[in-house]
């Protein structure tokens, strides 16, 4: 992969430079909730404008159905990413339009703008070739190189990601490389021991990561709405809590696994438990009971580790050398139900060993519970995209960038 270092060297100023980034962020009406993506790509902007390029910014963001919808407007990113950049960026109100191609027309060497949500275009996420190529066609007459530091699309074959590097000269950007280089040290010659946190609603998305690591890490942790398919799976009753009973039998499986490998299983001791979900919104109190893992009333859900579970994660956490933790271990939105998520994170905190946290919620848990980013040793910027990694898949935007 050609870094942007070697695209500066080679010489950008007064080039159009297309950035493709992650800028999906979580949004309450206009307001952002959480800017981290922003703040991770901002340095590989930065250092292109200040070597003279012409910086066109795209992104994608939420799910529209290919067709222009106001709530998904990066409108309110464009603003927040000025005053992250301390300069004015400008903002197209399409992707491939008049005010596209006139904005881009207007930039002046160290100028960005930002383009309109790239899934505006239903091109963008096609799985037909041809209807993703035209739409990447579009996309590259606009620009005269491509820097891929979208980290969180790189596992979606889509357009801006996948078929624009192939019609440009490409690099990679900073976060993407950073990105991969601490994926490497969670696969190749891990330091031990190797401890991985797992948590998140359902358990159907981690089972091929779960299936990789049962031959790379030591110890498993299991937390969240997952781990309580493995409670079932143990005979356990789990009243109304969260269950995929369809996973039950590759859950038995991969347990078996894991005893035969010698990887060391964990699972909920305790549980906090209620008759209803928290109202998030309003965080109105809840009223929750802390049961053993193997005594939930039928009538009852389960919503985050107790607190013998949270002391045992920590004794688990405390001596490892690498650790990775993706997906929360309770409702953590609610400060009711956010011990669990806490605990886990402090362990994070408090480790010597190398600490990732695998972006999605576990990234945005670390922040809205008022942890120092700089405590971990990394926090990613794609869940989705870490754990196919480590699941041992090829990615598509990764791919794309290899010379």
């Amino acid at each position: 992969m050609k870094t942007i270092d070697e695209l500066i060297q080679d010489g950008v100023e007064g080039k159009r430079v297309f950035v493709r980034a992650d800028l999906n962020v979580p949004l309450d009406g206009t307001t952002i909730t959480d800017d981290g993506r922003i703040r991770a790509v901002a340095p590989t902007i930065a250092k292109l404008a200040e070597a003279g390029a012409k910086v066109i910014v795209a992104s994608h963001l939420g799910r529209p159905k290919g067709a222009p919808d106001p709530q998904f407007s990066l409108a309110p990113v464009a603003e927040r990413l000025g005053e992250i950049l301390g300069k004015n960026v400008s903002f197209a109100t399409d992707t491939i339009g008049d005010s596209a191609k006139a904005t881009v027309a207007a930039l002046a060497n160290g100028e960005v703008t930002l383009l309109e949500n790239l899934r505006f275009n239903a091109g963008e996420t096609s799985k037909d070739d041809a209807e993703r190529g035209a739409f990447a066609d579009s996309l590259a007459a606009l620009a005269d190189v491509y820097v891929g530091d979208g980290f969180g699309a790189v596992h979606r074959k889509h357009a801006s990601v996948f078929d624009l590097p192939a019609r440009l000269p490409h690099a990679a950007g900073d976060l993407i490389a950073t990105e991969v280089g601490v994926l490497k040290k969670l696969t190749e010659n891990v330091e031990r021991p190797y401890v991985v946190a797992l948590g998140g609603a359902k358990v159907s998305d981690k089972l091929a990561v779960i299936d990789q690591l049962l031959g790379k890490a030591d110890r498993l942790l299991i937390g969240g709405g997952m781990a309580y398919t493995f409670l079932k799976a143990q005979g356990h009753e789990v009243g109304i809590s969260l269950l995929q009973e369809d996973q039950i039998p590759a859950v038995k499986e991969y347990m078996e696994r894991a005893e035969k490998n010698g990887v060391e299983l964990v699972l909920p001791v305790d549980v906090l438990v209620s008759t209803e979900f928290p109202d998030l919104k309003t965080k109105a109190p809840a009223d929750p009971t802390v049961v053993a893992a193997d005594a939930i009333p039928a009538d009852q859900e389960g919503l985050d580790i107790g607190p013998e579970t949270r002391k045992l994660y920590a004794s688990k956490l405390a001596d490892a050398r690498t650790v990775f933790w993706n997906g929360p271990m309770g409702v953590f939105e609610h400060p009711d139900y956010a011990e669990g998520t806490k605990a886990v994170a402090q362990a994070l905190v408090d480790s010597d060993g190398f600490t990732v946290v695998g972006g999605g919620d576990s990234a945005a848990a670390v922040r809205t519970l008022g942890f120092d980013e700089k405590a971990f040793g990394h926090i990613s910027t794609g869940g989705g995209a870490s754990l196919e990694y480590l699941e041992g898949k090829t990615l598509p935007g990764l791919a794309a960038l290899e010379d």
